[in-house]
């Protein structure tokens, strides 16, 4: 028989529970509203969020978002341990109440998540905002801007130096934020308030697990594996700070990171987006037609075709099982997410890029 006070604290977790619930589902009803979360939301509530949040948290030198995940995840287990002892003892009734209580911290996670950034996910895409949504191109326009890119990319490689690639850190982390504050004071489109970007602590997990970089949603912050291959860190930097600007899907955040790469003033980062950008370029003209793929990789340079040989195998050496399974979690976050091609999300810049050279081309 439960007792007057059992029952009085059941029943207001119960409330809380179906309150959250409710909370929950009225945002997602808001999420199908694309042009509403746009004005409410992507161009209202977010840009305070940012104002905020940004500047605080920059203060800090480590990623205080990287720490809120590890106490996460350490409570998460402590709480699983308790829950499974408590279970052993046949003491179910506070087994239900720690029950109760996780179930409210994961369903405010989820408002928070959706409240700071989330949301961003249902905006309209950036393809309509841009006005960059012609998305029929042909085999040969693809050909011809892949052929463009391999150039450039060949064209930014020779002109680094040993200096270049000998960058700390630091320094490529500011030549990013000066690239995404030029490209932020050039259009509203890529407004953004307060970039950075910072070192993960959880750089070596990273590595096993094949992420080059994350944005925490919680704290607003960039994070970016500092020890993959220094080509790929500036631009990494730039797509993380994509996301900070409000730019929720992935292949927008490569595009507003090749955006911001290609216009920048820093050698190394220029390089960095034609080296990402002939990565997914040749992939796509791969699958389009693989004689055309095969007929320009002669055309790549030596040097970035080393590269590209170099990055393979850094990350070949960390490739495991712990991957495979992030993977598959991380395509069902997106498909929940309005990405609905999962993964494969990455590759869709080239849609992006192509209707920008086409707009260039044709006025």
């Amino acid at each position: 028989m439960l007792s007057h006070t059992v029952k009085k604290q059941l029943k207001f977790k119960a409330i809380i529970i179906a309150a959250l619930l409710a909370a929950i589902f009225l945002l997602m009803f808001f999420a199908g509203y694309p042009h509403a979360v746009e004005r409410y939301f992507s161009e209202s509530l977010y840009p305070v969020v940012s104002y905020l949040l940004h500047p605080v948290l920059n203060i800090f030198p480590f990623s205080v978002g990287d720490v809120l995940y590890i106490f996460v995840i350490g409570y998460l287990f402590f709480a699983l341990y308790r829950f499974i002892k408590l279970l052993f003892k046949k003491q179910f009734m506070p087994a239900v109440f720690l029950a109760g209580g996780i179930i409210i911290k994961v369903q405010a996670a989820i408002l928070i998540f959706y409240l700071f950034w989330g949301m961003n996910y249902f905006r309209p895409s950036a393809g309509e905002r841009l006005n960059l949504r012609d998305t029929s191109y042909t085999t040969a326009n693809l050909k011809a801007v892949t052929t463009m890119l391999i150039d450039s990319a060949n064209a930014t490689r020779g002109r680094l130096t040993p200096a270049d690639f000998g960058q700390p850190n630091s320094t490529i982390y500011q030549n990013a934020v000066a690239a995404i504050s030029k490209l932020s004071a050039d259009s509203i489109q890529f407004r953004t308030y307060h970039p950075g970007v910072k070192p993960s602590i959880l750089t070596p997990i990273l590595n096993y697990i094949g992420t080059s970089g994350y944005f925490n949603p919680f704290s607003g912050e960039a994070q970016i594996n500092y020890q993959m291959p220094v080509f790929n860190r500036p631009v990494v930097a730039c797509h993380e700070m994509s996301h900070q600007m409000g730019y929720g899907p992935e292949d927008e955040a490569d595009f507003v990171g090749f955006l911001a790469g290609i216009n920048s003033h820093d050698k190394l980062l220029r390089y960095s987006a034609y080296h990402l950008a002939v990565d997914e370029f040749m992939h796509a003209l791969y699958y389009r037609d693989s004689l055309a793929n095969k007929e320009l990789k002669p055309r790549v340079s030596k040097a970035v075709h080393q590269d590209f040989v170099n990055e393979r195998a850094y990350w070949r050496a960390y490739q495991s099982k712990a991957e495979i399974i992030t993977s598959i979690f991380y395509d069902k976050f997106l498909k929940v997410n309005n990405q609905p091609q999962g993964l494969d999300t990455y590759n869709r810049m080239i849609l992006l890029v192509m209707a920008m050279y086409e707009k260039k081309v044709h006025g």
